[in-house]
C-alpha cells in the first residue's frame, strides 16, 4: 500500500518520513538510495511514495541546487533526474555532478520527444519517458541503481 502524506510542507520533515519508510521491505533493496528530482511536485510525491513503498531509501529535491546539495550531503545510487527545471535544470545538474566527479548513474525522466537524445547529451545511464507506468518505474530503478554505492 502507496502512502499519501501530507504535512506542514517542510522539505526537511518531507525528506525524513521518507527516509524512515525506506526499509519498509525488510531491508531487500535498503542499499539502493535514490534521489528524486523533479519540480513538479506530484511527481516527485508519487515517484518518492512508489519507491519508498517498495523498500528503496528515497530522498526528494524539488529543483536542481537542492538535488546538489543532497548529493553531497546524502550520497545516492542512482538519480532520477527531470531535464525541464526552472533556475537549475538537469543539463546544470548533470555537469555539476561529473565536475565534482560524481560516477552516480542518471536516469533521466521527461516528456519530451528527444527523451533518449537528452540522456546521451549528459551520458545518462537511461531514460524514462512521462508519463510512466508503476512496472517501468521499477524496472528501470532496479536496473540502474541496484549494486549501486554511493559517491
Amino acid at each position: 500500500m502507496i502512502e499519501a502524506w501530507s504535512g506542514s510542507g517542510n522539505d526537511e520533515d518531507r525528506l525524513l518520513l521518507r527516509r524512515d519508510r525506506g526499509g519498509s521491505k525488510d531491508g531487500e533493496r535498503a542499499g539502493t538510495r535514490v534521489l528524486v528530482v523533479d519540480d513538479d511536485v506530484s511527481i516527485l510525491d508519487t515517484v518518492s511514495a512508489i519507491l519508498s513503498a517498495e523498500g528503496y531509501e528515497v530522498a526528494a529535491a524539488s529543483g536542481g541546487e537542492e538535488a546538489l546539495s543532497l548529493l553531497r550531503e546524502w550520497h545516492p545510487t542512482l538519480v532520477l533526474l527531470d531535464m525541464r527545471m526552472p533556475v537549475m535544470d538537469g543539463w546544470a545538474v548533470a555537469r555539476s555532478m561529473r565536475e565534482s566527479g560524481s560516477k552516480v548513474p542518471i536516469v533521466v525522466m521527461t516528456a519530451a520527444e528527444n527523451a533518449t537524445r537528452w540522456a546521451d547529451e549528459i551520458g545518462a545511464s537511461g531514460q524514462l519517458a512521462k508519463p510512466f507506468g508503476l512496472d517501468e518505474l521499477l524496472r528501470v530503478v532496479e536496473e540502474h541503481g541496484a549494486g549501486g554505492r554511493p559517491n
